[in-house]
This record gives C-alpha cells, sequence and structure tokens, in this order.
C-alpha cells in the first residue's frame, strides 16, 4: 500500500500510514477468521484494496463493525471461556485506534498492573507477589465474575472519554462495544454489556476499566495496602487478617457500584505465614497466574532446610499438563522414533518450561515426571532389549539425558540450591 498524506477532504485525520502499521501487527498475531470467513491468505490477495476500504470508511465515519464470532474455549474446571473474535479488518481497526490511545493511558496506569502491557508481563507480577508474601502475612485473592462479559458500557465510555478527545475514535469504540455476537447456534445476540475477549482493543479497554474501578479507588482509600493486578486477576497483600476482611467488605461494595461482582466462592483470604497458620482457619495457597503459592521446601547454600512461603507451577497447570502428554499416546507409538518424538513434542514443552520453570523449578520437573516414563514405555515397546526390563530401560534413559540433555527441553530444567526459594 502506497504512503500517502491525509486527505482533507476526510473529516476524520487518519493517515493510510496508520492503516498499513496496524495491519501489520494484527497480521503478525495471525489469528483465525471472523463473522465473514475472510482468511488472511484472501485477505492479501488483495490487499491494498482491502487496506483502502478500511482507511477510506474509518476517515469518512462510515465505518460500521461486523458481528463478532463467539467462539468458546474448555477451561481446566469443565467451564468453558466465551471469545468473540473480530473479523479481520475489524482487528486491523481497532489496531489503529489502539496504537492512538496507549501511549497516553500507559503513562496514567498504575505500576502495580501488568496485563497485557508494554514491558510488562506475568513473571514480573508473579515475582513482585513472592516478595510480598514473604513481607505481608495475609492475601486477598480476587476474582472478579464474569469480568470481560460484565463491563457496563456507560461507565466503560466515562473512562473512555476522559481520555480520549477525538470524536471518530470515541464513535468506533462504542460502536465495537455495541458490535452484535454472533452465537455457536447461527443466532445473533445483541452486545448490551461487556467487551468480547479476542478483540485487539478490549484488553486495553479493560485495563482503563480497572484503572478507575480498582487501581484508583485503592490508590485514594487504601494506599497502604499494595496489589498486583494482572488483567481481572488481583492479589492483594495484608499484614492481618482483620484488615484482610475488611478490604474485601470494601471491595464487595466497590465493585457493586462498578455494576460488578466478587466470586463468592474464588475470592479469598489466604494466609501466607508458614508457622502458626493452622489455627486461623483460613486457607493456606493460592493460585495466580497459573503459579501455586503455597508454603513449600527450600534449601540454602550450606544445605540447611527451611520452608517458605514460594510460587511453582500450580497443582490445576500441572494436572492439564498430564492430561495433555497423556492425550498424546506416545507409549504407543513405536512407529515413531525418538527424534519424531522430540520434534512432536518440543514446542508444548519449550512452551511450559519457559513460563513455569522461572520459579519453584522442582514443582515443574515433578509435573512433567511422567513424560519420561511414557518414553520408557515407547522405549520397552520399541526395542526388544528393554521388553519386560523395567530398570534396564530407565538406565537407558539416565544415559540418554547425559548424552542428549538437549532433546528434550525438560530434562534441562535443573534445580538450583538457593535461599530465595527458587529450587
Amino acid at each position: 500500500m502506497e504512503r500517502r498524506t491525509v486527505s482533507k477532504a476526510k473529516p476524520f485525520a487518519i493517515s493510510e500510514q496508520e492503516v498499513y502499521e496496524a495491519y501489520r501487527r494484527v497480521r503478525a498475531n495471525k489469528g483465525a477468521c471472523g463473522v465473514d470467513g475472510q482468511t488472511w491468505k484472501e485477505f492479501d490477495a488483495n490487499l491494498q484494496k482491502n487496506l483502502y476500504r478500511i482507511w477510506n470508511r474509518m476517515s469518512s465515519g462510515s465505518y460500521f463493525p461486523q458481528a463478532v464470532k463467539r467462539v468458546e474455549i474448555p477451561k481446566s474446571d469443565g467451564k468453558i471461556r466465551p471469545l468473540g473474535i473480530p473479523t479481520l479488518t475489524d482487528r486491523i481497526a481497532q489496531m489503529v485506534v489502539k496504537r492512538r490511545i496507549e501511549p497516553d493511558l500507559e503513562a496514567v496506569f498504575h505500576p502495580n498492573s501488568y496485563g497485557y502491557r508494554p514491558k510488562r508481563n506475568a513473571h514480573q507480577a508473579i515475582a513482585s507477589a513472592k516478595e510480598r508474601c514473604w513481607r505481608y502475612d495475609w492475601v486477598l485473592d480476587i476474582d472478579i465474575k464474569g469480568f470481560f462479559d460484565n463491563i457496563e458500557h456507560g461507565l466503560m465510555m466515562r473512562a473512555v472519554g476522559y481520555h480520549v478527545k477525538e470524536k471518530w475514535m470515541l464513535l468506533y469504540i462504542e460502536r465495537w462495544l455495541k458490535a452484535s455476537v454472533l452465537l455457536k447456534d447461527g443466532q445473533m445476540q445483541k452486545s448490551e454489556k461487556g467487551t468480547p475477549q479476542g478483540g485487539v482493543i478490549s484488553p486495553l479497554l479493560a485495563n482503563l476499566f480497572l484503572h478507575y474501578a480498582f487501581d484508583t479507588w485503592m490508590k485514594e482509600q487504601y494506599a497502604h495496602i499494595p496489589f498486583e493486578r494482572y488483567a481481572d486477576d488481583i492479589i492483594c497483600h495484608c499484614h492481618t487478617q482483620e484488615e484482610a476482611q475488611a478490604l474485601k467488605l470494601a471491595l464487595e461494595m466497590r465493585m457493586r457500584k462498578c455494576r460488578l461482582e466478587l466470586h463468592p466462592e474464588k475470592t479469598k483470604i489466604v494466609c501466607c505465614k508458614v508457622k502458626g497458620n493452622k489455627d486461623t482457619g483460613a486457607a493456606t495457597q493460592f493460585d495466580f497466574l497459573g503459579y501455586g503459592f503455597k508454603p513449600r521446601r527450600s534449601i540454602t547454600k550450606t544445605g540447611r532446610v527451611f520452608t517458605n512461603f514460594s510460587p511453582g507451577v500450580s497443582d490445576k497447570a500441572g494436572k492439564t499438563m498430564r492430561e495433555t502428554i497423556r492425550s498424546w499416546n506416545l507409549g504407543r507409538r513405536s512407529d515413531l522414533s525418538l527424534i519424531d518424538i522430540a520434534n512432536f513434542v518440543r514446542p508444548r514443552l519449550q512452551g511450559w518450561t519457559q513460563y513455569y520453570g522461572r520459579f519453584y523449578r522442582s514443582a515443574l520437573i515433578s509435573a512433567l515426571r511422567n513424560l519420561d516414563a511414557i518414553i520408557v514405555h515407547w522405549a520397552q515397546r520399541k526395542y526388544k532389549a528393554l521388553r519386560g526390563r523395567a530398570q534396564r530401560a530407565w538406565n537407558w534413559l539416565a544415559k540418554l539425558k547425559r548424552e542428549a540433555i538437549f532433546l528434550f527441553p525438560h530434562w534441562q530444567c535443573k534445580t538450583t540450591v538457593s535461599t530465595t526459594g527458587a529450587v
């Protein structure tokens, strides 16, 4: 697409170059098609015309988004997570607006907000929570019930309007919020509240909403209580159980004013003390961003064993890993070579080890131990010399680990001796 200046004949000042840069970013993320069924291959086949159409409609005020395609993603607890997938055209248009407003919003966002922000990530939030759990004995683990699906549009637009003054951006953001949803059964549903997970601009809007619903409120009312927030996953650190209980009650009222609700079962008060925590009657562990925070065995450099409150891969995440590994049915694939198996599992294993291997790696090694057992089972079926000889098969695996440690990513996750609990 050619680089052109902004047309003076258009009412809204949007350059074609902005549209092209938005396309490049959205294209890099790939992603599924929306309700129109248009794929990236089809879009790219007539790229200049498609991008010109987006620019022309956005800059003239005649842009209207299509319906959002509802996709249901199964969750580990057996429930489903509804995602809303906009069309490729709408994702590009959303990126144009996101690139315009994100720098200004970043300047005001709270430093304890980590989710979906440039140069911030989940590991930073987990590291902060880990350090604060050592200094504060109590945690309020907050879960907002159906947050993305229940954002009130009027309150959302009030927050947007405080920072965004350009008429065309306000117009299109409101249209995206109100875009209809195409359900799985083919029915069309009006959108009266919420911002669909799956949209390019949705995480930014969600952060803006909680910036005022939670972050700013905490700064004004409870400045002495630190927290970590990753989108709608929130951890607050308190000195006493009474302080945590008072904060919970205050937050229930605050969320009601913002047309939201704390999840009654998932929001809980947790004791982070490793000693004397049984008499409190409170929970002694919590999950945050896939990590389980609980008392764990650690070792000092001098070999002294002690217990501290640290994050490691959660039981729920570990169970999901084991179920995924079993679903591959690799133990019976004697038709495959070991290299074939390694190439098949490597992408998933790399993702797990890179994310869950940052803290308390021994928990990750334990979660992935059944993969080694499956490899041993595969080897016994593959090689006659190992059949019916379990100890010989495990010795074969131990030698393989020493000689080909880079074959499987989790073999490289060695535990380390540390005084910080990162065992």
